[in-house]
């Protein structure tokens, strides 16, 4: 099975702190986490640790930081050979500030100006497709020369290129702040109307399978006629970075080795759940073996 990944690469820097840091103080921490990042380039990671056969398309300066992302990529066992460096490119940079008292992550991201293709046409084959919106032209071909795919769209961001790549797909997963923008409708998680109200225009506009994440509360959608939300797991989060891309990455994992949705959902649910109990993206993501055996450790 050949996954391809196009998105977003970006390197991670994190400094986990007790509270989130007042202005014009000095603050010390013992050590900082360093690794890459970037929503479809966190989940083709996911993708080639768990043991998928991962070709990761993206662009990235020709610099240091670009450099250990691709050998990040490498050393996991990812097909890099579509890591385009450009001399004329800074590869974006993310510095994190990881609230281990409540869990939240607060992320500034040095990124240069968007590229829309990469330099030359890329006519792989795929079996799956994982895309984030970035390299939209890149990701459109890919869609379009592999129209059997099994195929999702990680939708954060709502822009005229997510808009469009959103009616390719065969699955669009996308956030509580993704789906309110683009219906501008408010959603309560406790109130299942508002859900329903919302998800009802996405799939009228997509035409595709819908899921709306909805972080700690879990995901929404539809299964077999009847409205569903499948909850998260409950844990005591110290690091929220990277929650949602390694939701996607094992959400294409599972979607693609024949789960059902409901179980799809579930278990990359307890992938994103298990990852916010570390600190850091990629070195948090758990390994497959631990997913599988989660319900029956908790019994």
């Amino acid at each position: 099975m050949k996954i391809v990944c196009v998105g977003h690469s970006t390197f991670d820097t994190t400094l986990a702190m007790k509270e989130y840091p007042k202005e014009n103080v000095k603050y010390r921490v013992e050590k900082h986490i360093e690794c890459g990042g970037g929503p479809a380039s966190n989940g083709a990671y996911l993708l080639a640790k768990w043991g998928m056969d991962v070709t990761m398309l993206s662009i990235v300066g020709k610099d240091y930081y670009g450099d250990r992302i691709i050998d990040e990529f490498k050393q996991i066992g990812a097909d890099t050979t579509y890591i385009e460096q450009h001399d004329d490119h800074q590869t974006s940079s993310s510095y994190i500030i990881a609230n281990k008292g409540n869990g939240s992550r607060t992320i500034i991201t040095a990124k240069d100006k968007p590229i829309r293709a990469l330099s030359e046409d890329v006519n792989l084959k795929a079996d799956v497709i994982l895309i984030d919106g970035e390299h939209p032209e890149t990701a459109k071909q890919i869609l379009l020369n592999n129209p059997q795919a099994i195929s999702i769209l990680d939708a954060g961001r709502v822009n005229d290129d997510t808009k469009e790549l959103g009616k390719l797909v065969k699955y669009l997963v996308c956030s509580k702040d993704f789906a309110e923008e683009i219906t501008n409708l408010k959603i309560d998680a406790d109130d299942i109307t508002s859900l329903i109200n919302c998800y009802e225009i996405l799939k009228k506009y997509f035409q595709n399978n819908v899921i709306i994440t909805l972080e700690a509360r879990g995901s929404f959608t539809e299964i077999n006629g009847q409205y569903e939300i499948i909850p998260s797991i409950k844990v005591t989060a110290v690091d929220s970075t990277g929650a949602g891309d390694i939701f996607h990455g094992a959400f294409t994992y599972f979607i693609a080795n024949g789960y059902s949705l409901k179980d799809t959902i579930h278990y990359s649910s307890i992938t994103g759940g298990l990852s916010v109990t570390r600190i850091g993206s990629r070195n948090s993501i758990p390994t497959l073996q631990e997913v599988l055996e989660y319900d029956t450790n908790i019994i």
